[in-house]
């Protein structure tokens, strides 16, 4: 059997001619085309579905409730026991008609540090803050006032932003009668977080709203600063409040001034706008320890008037 010889090499090969190099070179450039794209399109995906990761720093939205807080702190070396059973059931009646949170507490239970007592009020706020995160409002109202018109809510009043808007006093002296520092003219009602009024010397301390959130937080803190507190301000609490309005922008932005009748109508009118029938509060301003003008006293005229409002036996 004969087998065939496989074919000899050609003994003269054709000369030797190198690849071309741009054809490897192109397919590497369209690898890394498509890998930088196929990359992206990942990385793209991941952000949109699997990247997200709840933010530990969130700001936490108050759900509203309760929507309000009504604090009061009540010092009874200040005051007798009877006197302060009726600014604490006119507190709890209010809000129990309204479904608020009363919160009423006692003066003695916060360490001021060696600052005046009336520090307290400060210290209760930024309590209830702690204790009440979901509430909307918290309405300071100080010890010797009186809610007087049960039927009003504190929405009816102030809180609404279309109400609001229309009480707010813009573009006016922060501290009367010529403070260069003035209230903002552009605020709307919703942009609202802190809402006064201002009797005749200065801002109302003693019924102030503010709105829940994180800058409220700022701002109590801003306030409860213990520089502040040993700063031994004439007027202790209430001329810190007009020093932080007046030079911190960041709280003047967020300030309405509202007529003081609004939240604090005075029983005297030689401190600022008196009381009249059908108004929301009375606040016993100026009133004493002891004697003629004491608290109690002062408190007698409007009591027989609050109980009828409330239809209190």
């Amino acid at each position: 059997m004969h087998f065939a010889y496989p074919p000899r090499k050609n003994s003269n090969p054709p000369p030797f001619r190198p690849r071309s190099s741009a054809t490897p070179m192109i397919r590497r450039s369209r690898l890394k085309i498509i890998a930088i794209g196929a990359l992206l399109f990942f990385g793209l995906v991941y952000l949109l579905f699997g990247g997200r990761r709840p933010d530990p720093y969130h700001e936490h939205v108050p759900s509203g409730n309760p929507s309000v807080v009504l604090v009061t702190v009540i010092d009874p070396s200040e005051a007798n026991s009877a006197y302060l059973d009726t600014i604490k059931e006119n507190r709890e009646r209010y809000a129990a008609r309204h479904g608020y949170q009363a919160m009423v507490v006692n003066a003695q239970d916060y360490d001021t540090q060696g600052a005046p007592k009336s520090w307290a009020k400060i210290f209760s706020m930024r309590h209830a803050l702690s204790k009440y995160p979901d509430s909307k409002f918290i309405w300071y109202l100080d010890q010797d006032a009186y809610i007087m018109d049960p039927s009003k809510s504190l929405d009816d009043q102030v809180t609404n932003a279309k109400k609001l808007e229309s009480l707010m006093i813009k573009d006016y002296p922060v501290v009367p009668p010529d403070s260069i520092i003035k209230t903002f003219s552009h605020l709307r009602g919703e942009n609202i977080d802190l809402i006064v009024s201002q009797d005749k010397e200065g801002l109302v301390h003693k019924s102030v709203v503010i709105r829940n959130g994180e800058w409220a937080k700022f701002f109590i803190e801003t306030w409860f600063d213990p520089m502040y507190r040993s700063y031994n301000f004439q007027k202790a609490e209430r001329h810190a409040l007009e020093h932080i309005v007046q030079w911190h922008p960041t709280i003047l932005s967020k300030l309405a001034l509202v007529p003081q009748r609004t939240l604090a109508s005075y029983s005297q009118s030689s401190l600022g706008d008196q009381y009249q029938e059908g108004d929301f509060v009375v606040v016993f301003a100026g009133c004493t320890q002891n004697g003629q003008q004491s608290c109690q006293t002062e408190s007698s005229h409007y009591w027989e008037r609050m109980k009828k409002a409330f239809g209190m036996p």
